[in-house]
């Protein structure tokens, strides 16, 4: 493994706990993290230190976006902050890394366009359903060598636990975090592009409701997105309604269909086989095979570093990354403009 030593890290924002695997994966390509800012005290925080202990809080971001010697930025913030500070790091010749969904509005996607055009700095979203998933990472492999032929469709579920009582105040308020199709919803949209390749895609259909929640009006506890595109078709289904006895946030699934075969993942837990990780079928013409992909290397981080340092593109092309939002960001407004 390549060591990334002379990468330096900040951290502006701690407000969703993805931050623990952004940084934490990043410190193990040999990164360097040097000081973290959040807004306020957001109940992310005792967690937070209690992994990063040796890391050093600072009370103003512009010691972090101002510092000369960080080169990239990891952002959790309130989702709706997001593309606003990354705005301020690429403008200040920092390199960005942030948490789904990297923006909320049309207007933000429009302006980190034109940012990322100006610096030339790479504006990365972290889609961890596909970046931090071993099974995904085994798929990628799998279909890459022809296992199941040509990919016709995905099918991506992201089920999570409610957890309203731990809850901070902007997670019920629709402004803030995006919508669900903008925000759990773009993991999955990141996987039907990444799988069938589709360059023209249409939305054939856009859902996001309250189904559950009166008492919560702006929270959106279930969506579901049909994809049409000129390389493969996509149906997506994202809610809130993952059962207390499951001991995993949500039971995400992925089903790669090929012409020639499927690849189906679970990736956070398969009741079936002792509740393990990471497991992936594969069944084609000629197999079928039970995969245990918990060892599996993931290639995101070690080849952002690379990027960062070499002004590549690839961990993921800027354009995929716009396209995502994008894709994103019409489904929540088709679905609410119809609702």
């Amino acid at each position: 493994m390549t060591d990334f030593k002379s990468i330096t890290i900040g951290i502006l924002g701690i407000d969703h706990a993805h931050i623990h695997g952004m940084l934490g994966h990043m410190l193990a390509q040999g990164c360097t993290a040097k000081y973290w800012w959040t807004q306020g005290s957001p109940n992310t925080q005792e967690a937070f230190e209690a992994a990063f202990p040796h890391l050093q809080k600072v009370s103003d971001k512009r010691q972090i976006i101002e510092d000369p010697d960080i080169d990239i930025v990891l952002i959790s913030a309130i989702p709706a902050d997001r593309a606003g500070l990354a705005i301020e790091a690429m403008q200040a010749g920092k390199d960005v890394m942030v948490d789904k969904p990297g923006c909320t509005t049309f207007e933000q996607l429009e302006n980190l366009r034109a940012t990322v055009e100006k610096t030339g700095r790479i504006w990365s979203v972290n889609f961890s359903e596909r970046f931090e998933v071993r099974s995904v990472a085994k798929a990628e492999q799998l279909v890459a060598e022809g296992a199941i032929g040509k990919v016709i469709q995905t099918l991506g579920t992201g089920p999570h636990r409610q957890g309203l009582a731990g809850r901070p105040e902007w997670f019920f308020r629709r402004e803030a975090y995006g919508g669900i199709l903008v925000d759990i919803g773009s993991h999955q949209i990141d996987q039907f592009l990444h799988f069938t390749g589709s360059e023209e895609v249409t939305i054939a259909h856009a859902l996001a409701e309250n189904s559950t929640l009166p008492a919560h009006p702006e929270i959106q506890d279930f969506g579901e997105i049909v994809l049409k595109g000129d390389r493969g078709h996509g149906y997506i289904r994202v809610d809130w309604f993952t059962p207390d006895a499951l001991p995993v946030w949500g039971d995400g699934r992925l089903t790669i269909l090929g012409d020639e075969g499927y690849i189906e993942l679970r990736k956070y837990i398969d009741i079936g086989n002792g509740n393990l990780e990471n497991q992936l079928v594969l069944a084609n013409h000629k197999t079928l095979e039970y995969i245990d992909c918990r060892q599996q290397e993931l290639p995101y981080f070690p080849r952002l570093c690379a990027d960062i340092v070499e002004r590549t593109q690839t961990a993921v092309t800027q354009q995929h990354t716009f396209k995502v939002m994008a894709l994103a960001l019409e489904a929540q407004k088709k679905a609410e403009s119809t609702a």
